[in-house]
């Protein structure tokens, strides 16, 4: 089978890494959430088969199912989803979402290479067909008849009754797994060769297929052979979508596992019998008694390489029992889950320590099953014991990484949420509050003089709140330059101001000298507060609203009322943003505000903005809704979707005749460092035959404060094309002159701001003739911003400013309006 592309969805680590083992093979991607699997699928079209874990919902695979289900480019793409036995009603959800195929964890890699290769090679089939078909059935059966595996096409009225083909192909090994010919297997029809209790589930899979519920479904089934003998299959069916005129197409693929079946209950009938061949393996085989001692009636010699005590010593308990080799503390426990089996009759597994004759101590596993005689007596206890100790030193120092900051030592947010989960079951013994230090501003520190500069002060602030850590006073770090105090059993809120009071000591005499603010959040918890989750994203709200306090250079806010409105209502727009990107085109729309040109008087462009219309929260702006929206990545979807309908307007305003004007769109960062943003931009230009040169790309200055090496870059590639580069909200950010010259732009937009110094006599009211001045020796072009009224605009035009923007000349409009105004201008003109 020719290498293919597989892209796997899970956040198990063992998981990716035992299927990455499995499938070396082929080309592989994985994903580790549904944002960066989203990435992956964008940006690798030739993806052939996703294997997506619906067994975390942090993966969120319901939302990666239905967002492939909405996007025609994707929707035929194969998805095998990988479940929870526990969970079958998401098995039916995520084939109804879209969905070819399941396997349920655990899983054999057996059976998941058997699953995944038959849809890949249904896949390979299936285009092969309707590339071939209309062409040559010649080219098209020479290539089935070498296929390895059985293979029917057919369409017709009826596909699975008798003689309900109007025609089919079947290749030989088709032919040879069922033991009948093309003539008998079209006589028959498959009801009459599937085995009676694999019938009705075929038949019903077959049925959704025609109703169109479902593109594909897969089992296993018998076939019966002329002879009476039994043929065991792994089927994969789907619809063929062909231009003829039949009802139902469809192709079948059929690989024969009768000897795996074979396998299966030959291992099913010698189950016991695993006992003889564990004894020539590493560890320790044993057949013993029930009791306190643990009394061997039989080991085998890898015992002695396992405890250095010889297999004589300890069957019957000659010179040790087993018993004592147990460490003390996992006696008891062990006898107890011993009687547990005897009883439930489970097998057992068990972990626990051993002390060898040597006094090593090592960790072990034990597995085993109670035996019994024909009258139920229980006769004996078997199984293996073997050394797990180098597996164990890994396990637990995993876990310490996976409990723990690796920077400070501290217990991670992880290990938090899971101890206030336990703690809102079980702790009664009094108040209990969250203090969250918000340290983020040490980011610029970090640009300054360095990463390992900045991690030092995080080390430091570490140590220092460390002397307050108690067991009723716990200290976490949380997220990055982020710590949490957990405290428990205060009596009132005044020790915790208190407490804050030494906190912000503390982070004076650290962070002061350096010019470093930060911010501290607080949330007293009560009993019917929401999850952990939720609890820590509102103490990191309120510790952003403490940092975000122009007045204090340390400050502390109390989550409240007020704040969780503020967060209830980000919460809604994310909500909003989610169904934008998905395709709810209701939820959006676009103003278009003119620009003037000074000299002239003409319209010379329309600055697209965008504007989010909820039944629920009215109209939000941008300053609100774009934050969150880069915050979550979901500005790569819809930014995409505002340039479609800005150029949409433009190929309008085209058509109409109004080819010299030109649009302004804005653009995140986020948007213009994804990869295929310029070139998808320019494919859409293409498509809609409009040239860059009526295109601007605003861009904000804070864009440059990181990666401004690559943006530049970027950048400099669209100017390059003939787009326009404006800075929008030039003077509020990072820019200066000095920068500017390095800078792939052509236009200055001066914000609002300094517009509005030109009214009446401010002292730096010159501010604005300079920056015009200056902008014009780099060789671009001003835009003022904000203009509403007469003296702003004069002195604009008497300082030379090329274009001016604002409600004196024209506000944000729909598309009719803006052609509205353009068709006045140009009557009055004439």
């Amino acid at each position: 089978m020719a290498t293919k592309i597989l892209l796997i969805i899970s956040d198990s680590d063992e998981d990716r890494s035992n299927i990455i083992d499995a499938f070396s093979h082929h080309n592989l991607l994985t994903a580790g959430d549904r944002l960066s699997a989203m990435g992956q699928i964008s940006g690798n079209p030739d993806i052939d088969l996703i294997l997506l874990d619906l067994c975390s919902p942090d993966i969120e695979g319901f939302k990666i199912l239905n967002e492939l289900k909405l996007d025609a480019h994707y929707k035929s793409l194969p998805v095998i989803i990988l479940t929870n036995p526990e969970e079958p009603e998401n098995e039916i959800s995520g084939l109804r979402a879209g969905a070819v195929d399941y396997i349920r964890k655990p899983f054999q890699m057996e059976s998941l290479n058997s699953r995944v290769a038959i849809h890949l090679e249904l896949l390979r089939v299936s285009q092969l067909y309707e590339e071939l078909q209309p062409h040559s059935f010649l080219t098209l059966n020479a290539v089935l008849n070498q296929a390895p595996v059985g293979i029917c096409i057919s369409y017709g009225s009826k596909t699975f009754i008798a003689g309900g083909y109007n025609m089919s192909i079947m290749n030989p090994a088709y032919e040879e797994i069922t033991g009948r010919t093309k003539e008998e297997l079209l006589e028959l029809g498959w009801d009459k060769i599937t085995h009676p209790e694999d019938v009705n589930e075929d038949l019903e899979n077959f049925k959704k297929l025609q109703e169109g519920k479902i593109s594909s479904y897969s089992m296993e089934k018998r076939f019966i052979k002329p002879d009476g003998s039994i043929v065991w299959v792994d089927m994969a069916v789907a619809r063929l979508d062909l231009r003829n005129d039949s009802v139902w197409n469809q192709i079948s693929i059929f690989q024969d596992i009768t000897r795996k079946k074979e396998m299966e209950s030959e291992l099913s009938e010698s189950e016991r019998s695993k006992a003889i061949l564990l004894a020539n393996l590493p560890g320790m085989a044993y057949r013993g008694s029930l009791d306190r001692d643990w009394t061997m009636q039989f080991v085998s010699q890898g015992v002695y390489d396992l405890t250095g005590y010889t297999a004589e010593s300890l069957e019957n308990n000659r010179e040790i029992s087993y018993g004592e080799l147990i460490a003390p503390e996992y006696r008891e426990s062990l006898w107890n889950e011993w009687k547990n089996s005897k009883e439930k009759r489970p097998p057992f597994k068990h972990e626990y320590e051993i002390v060898t004759k040597a006094g090593q101590r090592k960790w072990v596993m034990e597995i085993g099953q109670s035996i019994y005689d024909e009258q139920g007596n229980l006769e004996a206890l078997e199984g293996i014991i073997f050394d797990i100790s180098d597996q164990k030193e890994h396990e637990l120092k995993h876990k310490y990484l996976y409990d723990h900051d690796a920077l400070t030592g501290l217990y991670n947010r992880r290990y938090f949420e899971e101890l206030l989960a336990d703690d809102a079951e079980s702790y009664r013994e009094g108040k209990r509050a969250i203090i969250n230090i918000n340290l983020s501003k040490i980011d610029v520190m970090t640009i300054s003089y360095g990463f390992h500069y900045s991690q030092a002060l995080i080390k430091r602030i570490a140590e220092a709140f460390d002397q307050y850590s108690t067991d009723n006073c716990r200290l976490f770090s949380t997220y990055v330059n982020r710590f949490t105090f957990y405290l428990k059993g205060y009596r009132e809120k005044d020790e915790i101001i208190a407490f804050c009071g030494r906190i912000i000591e503390i982070l004076e005499s650290i962070l002061l000298p350096e010019g470093i603010g930060a911010g501290i959040g607080v949330l007293e918890i009560n009993n019917d507060d929401a999850e952990a989750k939720d609890i820590l994203r509102n103490v990191l709200v309120a510790s952003e609203n403490a940092l975000s306090d122009p007045n204090h250079l340390y400050n502390l806010v109390f989550f409240d009322k007020e704040l969780e409105q503020k967060v209830s209502r980000r919460e809604k727009i994310k909500n909003a943003l989610d169904s934008i990107a998905v395709g709810d085109d209701e939820g959006i729309y676009i103003q278009y505000q003119p620009i003037f040109d000074v000299k002239t008087g003409d319209i010379h462009s329309f600055e697209a903005l965008t504007r989010i219309r909820d039944d629920e929260l009215g109209i939000v702006p941008p300053l609100e809704f774009i934050p969150i929206a880069e915050e979550t990545k979901l500005i790569i979807p819809i930014g995409m979707k505002i340039i479609y309908h800005a150029i949409t307007f433009l190929k309008k305003l085209k058509f109409i005749g109004y080819d010299s004007i030109r649009i302004s769109i804005n653009v995140s960062v986020i948007q213009l460092l994804k990869d295929d943003f310029n070139s998808s931009l320019i494919g859409l230009l293409d498509d809609m035959d409009i040239p860059p040169e009526k295109l601007i790309i605003e861009i904000t200055e804070s864009t440059f404060s990181d990666n401004f090496k690559e943006i530049n870059k970027w950048l400099g590639e669209l100017r390059d094309l003939g787009i326009d580069i404006a800075i929008d909200d030039f003077g509020t950010g990072y820019s200066s002159f000095s920068r500017e010259k390095e800078l792939n732009v052509n236009c200055l937009k001066i914000d609002r701001a300094f517009i509005k110094k030109l009214t009446g006599s401010d002292p730096e009211k010159a501010i604005i003739g300079d920056i015009i001045s200056m902008a014009h020796k780099l060789g671009h072009y001003v835009v003022a911003e904000g203009v509403e009224d007469e003296e702003q605009m004069q002195y604009l035009f008497s300082n030379e400013c090329d274009m001016i923007q604002g409600y004196l000349l024209g506000r944000p409009m729909d598309e009719n309006s803006a052609i509205d105004l353009l068709d006045k201008m140009n009557n009055d003109f004439h």
